[in-house]
């Protein structure tokens, strides 16, 4: 058990699966505290007559992963360009005081979903260096937005092996009715498999996720490794 608290910051409800569920997984089976926090988790389209059905398939989705706190914040979807940058920014910095991750994971803000950018500059600012229990952040990419933007530019630089996750991740995936699409669609659950045993294939391994390192620290009490 490595008894580490994780944060996940995502913009929309499927996000926060969709490019880090299987690693949640594996944090959780490993005895780490997981939080996810989804920004734009307010007036979602298949919301009807005040029921938020997006946020009850998200609950579900996110106890399959092991996830211990789900925040869903009432920012609108695509609709983020309608607050200053500081008003995003303010609610991030509280979580991050509260939950004092070791390890976090940001939506990659460089595709094409307006959402996707801002949240991602509200969030390098809200875990920015001076917060020094922070070890490490990477990006994560989410299908049909990064792979749709041009010009192209996440990089992995991590992989990390979710064999023994990916069948939770996909799992966890179905929860989310409204927002599945058949294939060959990026959102598909066969295209998340295909995915995830092409990102493997890439270290050899039966299936992966994949990050770009946005900042690691190294303390006084820690070595290179």
């Amino acid at each position: 058990m490595t008894n580490k608290s994780v944060l996940v910051i995502a913009a929309h409800p499927d996000d926060e699966l969709l490019g880090v569920g299987g690693t949640i997984a594996l944090h959780s089976d490993a005895g780490d505290r997981v939080t996810c926090v989804v920004a734009a988790a307010g007036n979602l389209k298949h919301d009807s007559d005040g029921e938020k059905a997006v946020h009850g398939q998200a609950r579900r989705a996110a106890s399959i992963l092991g996830v211990q706190e789900l925040k869903l914040l009432d920012f609108p979807d695509q609709g983020l360009d309608r607050f200053s940058l500081v008003e995003i920014i303010s609610p991030l910095e509280k979580i991050v005081e509260s939950v004092r991750p070791h390890v976090v994971y940001l939506q990659y803000g460089y595709d094409i979903n307006r959402d996707h950018q801002l949240l991602f500059q509200a969030a390098l600012v809200a875990t920015r260096p001076m917060e020094h229990f922070i070890q490490s952040i990477f990006a994560f990419d989410t299908v049909s937005s990064t792979e749709w933007a041009y010009p192209r530019s996440f990089v992995p630089d991590t992989w990390v092996d979710i064999s023994t996750t990916l069948e939770r991740k996909i799992e966890a995936m179905a929860c989310y009715e409204t927002e599945l699409r058949d294939w060959p669609h990026p959102r598909s659950l066969h295209s998340l498999r295909v995915k995830a045993e092409s990102a493997g294939s890439q270290v050899v391994s039966e299936a992966a996720e994949c990050f770009m390192t946005v900042r690691r620290i190294l303390r006084n009490d820690q070595t290179p490794v």
